[in-house]
């Protein structure tokens, strides 16, 4: 009981430690680079629209309690704006992650996707057909963009095949690979596809049983995918994103990155991993080659620092923002 009173005023502290530019005394790796990062990305233009520079800075953010007031106004402004330029709940023709992506912004920044300028965003995830157009991607970000608010779905219109979460659920489990993970193609398991879809599947793992198998045999590929410095690799490059990945993952299913021996590979951990690519200042590079940070290496990075962190601390996982911000 102690625990969990106590560790959401320590994750608060921690906070407001690093809001006045201070840092506790014996500061790990991991807390540097959280800080240095969100620090950095507070500093960059407002986040707009879009799959670097939007959404992923606004979640990472608003979970880490850093996203002012002016700032997610800026970017709830700017949403309702681009979607009705658009002027349809489905953002993209074929992709629906466009779809889920801005929900998951919008619902960080303390927006109500369901009302955008009139427009429910909702409605651009009914039809499972559309969904699964783009491959596994679309019902992995489709799960998640429905249960980040608790969101209702509206009705499917006639001719469409209707969308639930069982639906969801079941399609995953039915496109699990024969080695344990999922992939975009193929029976071979891709590391960030099997941590993307255990993160959409971890708040149903603890209620069904096909869904605890289906994890567990996940977690036992990712594992064995793992290199010998701890970190991981997709389409045959070690970057800084697939650890991010990882580590949100781990995170959403109550996993430490940092010591659970599964992901400890010669005393390295997937957050130590995910660590040696950042850099002094904040940001991340995208590989270990690299000089420079990266945009879309630096988001996910913060947001699964910004994972970890919740974890540590308590508080629901990161993409649960169904209490509000």
């Amino acid at each position: 009981m102690y625990k969990k009173i106590l560790a959401p005023l320590l994750a608060a502290l921690l906070l407001a430690l690093c809001a006045c530019g201070g840092s506790p005394a014996s500061q790990a790796p991991w807390e540097r680079l959280y800080e240095q990062t969100g620090q950095l990305l507070q500093e960059q233009p407002a986040a707009q629209v879009g799959s670097v520079g939007g959404e992923w800075v606004i979640i990472g953010l608003s979970r880490s309690g850093l996203l002012s007031p002016q700032a997610a106004q800026t970017y709830l402004s700017q949403a309702e704006e681009y979607v009705l330029s658009v002027g349809s709940p489905r953002l993209h023709p074929a992709k629906s992650t466009d779809t889920s992506r801005t929900i998951l912004g919008i619902t960080a920044a303390g927006g109500d996707a369901g009302d955008v300028g009139g427009i429910n965003l909702l409605a651009g995830l009914t039809d499972l057909n559309y969904i699964t157009y783009q491959g596994i991607n679309g019902p992995i970000w489709a799960l998640v963009a429905l249960d980040c608010g608790g969101y209702d779905l509206p009705s499917a219109a006639e001719g469409d095949t209707p969308v639930t979460r069982q639906a969801l659920v079941d399609y995953l489990l039915s496109q699990q690979t024969p080695d344990g993970g999922w992939a975009l193609a193929g029976s071979s398991a891709d590391v960030d596809l099997t941590a993307m879809a255990l993160t959409a599947l971890a708040p149903y793992a603890s209620a069904d049983a096909r869904v605890r198998q289906a994890v567990e045999r996940a977690l036992s590929r990712l594992s064995a995918m793992q290199e010998e410095n701890g970190g991981f690799a997709s389409w045959g490059t070690e970057n800084s994103e697939s650890c991010a990945q990882v580590v949100v993952a781990l995170s959403a299913l109550g996993i430490d990155a940092a010591s659970d021996s599964r992901f400890v590979k010669s005393g390295n951990s997937a957050l130590d991993a995910l660590c040696t690519f950042g850099l002094d200042g904040g940001g991340l590079r995208h590989t270990a080659e690299e000089t420079a940070s990266n945009g879309m290496a630096t988001e996910q990075g913060y947001y699964a620092l910004t994972a970890y962190h919740r974890f540590l601390s308590g508080q629901p996982r990161l993409f649960d923002m169904s209490g509000g911000r």
